[in-house]
C-alpha cells in the first residue's frame, strides 16, 4: 500500500518558511539563477542611416550579469519581435559584466559581439528585445517605443 505524502511535501513548505528560504520554479527561478538583464538598447545610431559598420555598431544592445559567478551565454539567443537572432557562440560573461551585442560587423572581445548583420535589426519606432537561454526559456525582454533620443534604458 502507497502512504501519502502530503505530509512530507506540508514538512518540506513548513521547514523552508521556517528557515526563510523561497521556493520558485520554472522561469522565475531561472532568471533569479541567471541574473541576467536587458541593460540598454541603443536602437537609432547617430546621424543618416547609410547601412555600413560605422553607423550598424551604434546600433546595439547591452546585456548585464548582476551576479557574482561568471555565467556561461553558449547558445542563447537574442531576437527581435521581426525574427532577427543572433546565437551567443561559447562566451562567458564575467561576474558584474556588461557585453554589448552590436548590429555591424567586428572582431568580438569579452566586453563587444558583433551580429555581423549588414542592415538595421531595432526599429526606429519601437521593438522588442527578447533574451533566451540554451533551452529557449525567455529570460528577460525590453520592450520600447521610439523617442527623439534614440536609446532606452529597459
Amino acid at each position: 500500500m502507497r502512504k501519502s505524502s502530503t505530509f512530507g511535501m506540508i514538512g518540506l513548505a513548513g521547514l523552508a518558511m521556517a528557515l526563510g528560504l523561497t521556493m520558485t520554479s520554472g522561469a522565475a527561478a531561472q532568471a533569479a539563477t541567471y541574473r541576467m538583464h536587458i541593460y540598454e538598447i541603443w536602437y537609432n545610431s547617430p546621424g543618416p542611416d547609410h547601412g555600413g559598420d560605422a553607423s550598424l555598431n551604434h546600433e546595439w544592445v547591452k546585456l548585464h550579469n548582476t551576479s557574482s559567478a561568471s555565467i556561461n551565454l553558449a547558445h542563447w539567443t537574442l531576437r527581435d519581435k521581426a525574427g532577427h537572432v543572433f546565437v551567443f557562440g561559447q562566451y562567458t560573461i564575467k561576474p558584474h559584466g556588461y557585453v554589448t551585442i552590436h548590429t555591424g560587423h567586428g572582431a568580438s572581445t569579452q566586453t563587444d559581439r558583433y551580429w555581423n548583420h549588414s542592415w538595421y535589426i531595432w526599429n526606429n519606432t519601437g521593438d522588442t528585445a527578447i533574451l533566451r537561454n540554451q533551452d529557449g526559456t525567455t529570460i528577460g525582454t525590453c520592450t520600447y517605443h521610439g523617442t527623439s533620443q534614440g536609446y532606452v534604458f529597459c
